[in-house]
């Protein structure tokens, strides 16, 4: 592949800020690896744009939190070094310039021959910058407006994933304006159709922020307000007993599944901590499972990914509940070190981490150069 300008977006306004920026320092160290000319682009919480100087180290150390260690691999060590030094905030803004949120820094304008998104959960999973992007005819890694958009929300992609005959987990969506105004309706519709335990989670969030397990009827309202406080609707499942496997998924209009991973850990579930802190969960690739169901598990990882009309990559989540296969959610953009889900199970079918940021690369370029070519 020639050298190129590549632009690479992270940060943003969503409770997975400090993952995207996990995400970047690898993707940075793979690209400038690969010898290509890269334009660090960062949004900080508020929506401003950080730009120049030295945008990922700047907002490492103005969100003041240690990233997690198990993704702390040598390229966010290389890429986040000496964060701890740089926390006083008049240093921060001496390692790279602001613009307002809104605009559009001249980093976007000049030039860029493709973007790799690294952003996750809302402003940056949903279709809202992949937007910026299409008006901006920009070539982009991942997923187009549409898909990113019903990926993000979990009560449209599930239901698009029943419309395709997918087997999904048995639930309801609820408004934040319906709880607050009848939670005695809501709740016995839950107790009737959904019952307990269940989960209650924001239908546009990933990594586990703002969800819950609730054990029974009295502990719904403290999990319904609390994924309330990150979104106007909310879904609410049945909790499945069941093995959790992932599958990463690559292409455009020819799609390959990696072989699944199975996530294992101590915890009661899979909540933010489990998946973020080191020690807290392990993935097993391949998954210790017959290859009837491995066979079953890529081929619906390809339908859901070919459901929403997806584009680039994609994480697609099942359980296995039993020998029953059920399709859990589909992220666009998944975490994104060398050390994630994603890439390992990539790196465990044969395709190493900076082959498979060319490989993405790539796939943004054929679908632009496609889209010119139907215009």
């Amino acid at each position: 592949m020639p050298r190129l300008r590549v632009g690479v977006v992270f940060g943003g306004r969503s409770g997975e800020h400090e993952v995207s920026l996990a995400s970047a320092a690898s993707v940075i160290a793979a690209l400038e690896e690969r010898g290509h000319a890269v334009v660090p682009i960062g949004i900080a919480r508020n929506g401003r744009w950080v730009v120049g100087g030295e945008p990922l180290r700047a907002l490492a150390a103005e969100a003041r939190v240690a990233l997690p260690s198990n993704d702390a691999d040598g390229a966010v060590k290389k890429a986040l070094a000496d964060r701890a030094e740089a926390v006083e905030s008049a240093a921060v803004e001496g390692l790279a310039r602001s613009e307002p949120a809104g605009s559009l820094p001249p980093e976007l304008r000049q030039g860029l021959d493709v973007v790799v998104i690294m952003l996750h959960g809302p402003y940056g999973e949903d279709g809202t910058i992949q937007g910026l992007f299409e008006l901006a005819d920009v070539p982009y890694v991942g997923a187009g407006v549409l898909a990113s958009a019903v990926g993000m929300d979990k009560a449209v992609m599930k239901a698009v994933f029943q419309a395709h005959g997918l087997p999904i987990v048995e639930h309801l969506v609820v408004t934040r304006h319906e709880w607050r105004q009848a939670p005695e309706r809501v709740s016995a519709r839950v107790a009737e159709t959904i019952r307990f335990p269940c989960f209650v989670k924001p239908v546009n969030l990933g990594s586990s922020v703002g969800i819950s397990k609730v054990p029974a009827a009295g502990a719904l309202a403290t999990a319904v307000e609390l994924a309330a406080r990150y979104d106007r609707k909310i879904i609410i499942e049945r909790a499945v007993r069941a093995r959790e496997i992932e599958v990463s998924v690559l292409g455009n209009d020819e799609p390959i599944a990696s072989l699944p991973g199975e996530i294992s850990y101590q915890g009661e579930w899979y909540d933010y901590s489990t998946k973020y802190q080191e020690g807290q969960s392990r993935l097993t690739v391949p998954a210790p499972v017959s290859p009837e169901i491995t066979a079953r598990i890529r081929a619906l990882a390809i339908a859901a990914f070919r459901a929403i009309d997806c584009s680039g990559m994609a994480r697609v989540d099942f359980f296995l509940e039993g020998d029953r296969v059920l399709v859990n959610e589909i992220n666009t953009i998944p975490g994104f070190t060398a050390t994630s889900a994603y890439a390992k199970m990539w790196a465990a079918s044969g395709l190493g981490y900076t082959a498979l940021v060319d490989r993405l690369i790539e796939l943004a370029l054929e679908r632009h150069q496609g889209k010119a070519t139907a215009g």
